[in-house]
């Protein structure tokens, strides 16, 4: 990682963020201040800076390659999906708790959710029937019930958790490893086009700019569909920071933008 661009209550705090990511001192980097950022008054319009600083890089004398066409391109897709396997890595938090596989066989497992999940709908008040749907290895757990809204939540925080304890469950139970989904309705559709359409918003936006965005903080799955998103398109690059469950998106230009 050559640039790496953070956001902290102070300048300052940005500019040691960012170098401590990238592994050098001061002096071994150039610093743009893009936001000075301020404190508010009791609370209320604060707003962090954000920096972007980048690694000094040593000139060298290397031998031209002989397909250099072939070697940009490859900078290229590498820029398009920025580190893919460190933000799977990153965004798979679940995964990674429940690693080691069930004792039970998959069948038992996805019943031992359903019923995990009928009992918490009949303790929210909101009484739900389940219909299970696999496909290879991944399981939808589609919940119908009259107070739908109880069960999807603000913003849709309640489905989100439901989601997080089913995939948490099955992975402890289930001897093969599978990804969980549940849905109510057509919630999960409807929330995808919403992602794709932030999506599009935010290279709009980062493009015309030329500035980073940083995004609202969402779950992971969700931040997953962003980064497939924009993993299309070279003009930006994407990465998470901060803890769950405050974790977001940073999506900025990328080299070639630049």
């Amino acid at each position: 990682m050559d640039k790496y661009t953070a956001k902290a209550p102070t300048v300052e705090e940005a500019i040691e963020k960012a170098l401590r990511t990238l592994g050098v001192k001061r002096e071994e980097a150039s610093i743009e201040v893009i936001e000075e950022g301020r404190k508010g008054f009791l609370g209320f319009g604060q707003k962090d800076a954000v920096v972007k600083v980048t690694k000094h890089v040593a000139a060298e004398a290397t031998p031209v390659p002989k397909t250099p066409v072939k070697h940009e391109q490859a900078a290229e897709v590498e820029q398009a999906r920025p580190d893919s396997s460190r933000s799977i890595e990153e965004d798979q938090t679940v995964e990674e708790e429940t690693e080691e596989a069930g004792t039970r066989n998959d069948e038992e497992a996805i019943d031992l959710v359903a019923a995990y999940l009928t009992n918490i709908a009949e303790t929210l008040g909101a009484p739900a029937s389940i219909k299970v749907e696999q496909q290879d290895k991944q399981v939808v757990f589609h919940l119908d019930a009259e107070k739908a809204g109880v069960l999807i939540g603000k913003h849709g925080k309640v489905l989100n958790a439901l989601q997080s304890l089913a995939q948490v469950l099955l992975h402890r139970h289930a001897k093969s490893k599978m990804v969980a989904i549940v849905n109510i309705g057509d919630y999960r559709e409807r929330r995808e086009a919403i992602l794709k359409r932030l999506a599009e918003r935010t290279a709009a936006k980062v493009k015309e700019t030329n500035q980073p965005v940083f995004l609202e903080p969402m779950p992971a799955f969700e931040r997953k569909v962003i980064h497939f998103y924009l993993s299309q398109d070279t003009w930006v690059t994407t990465h998470s920071e901060g803890r769950e469950p405050h974790r977001y998106l940073v999506v900025e230009p990328s080299e070639k933008q630049i």
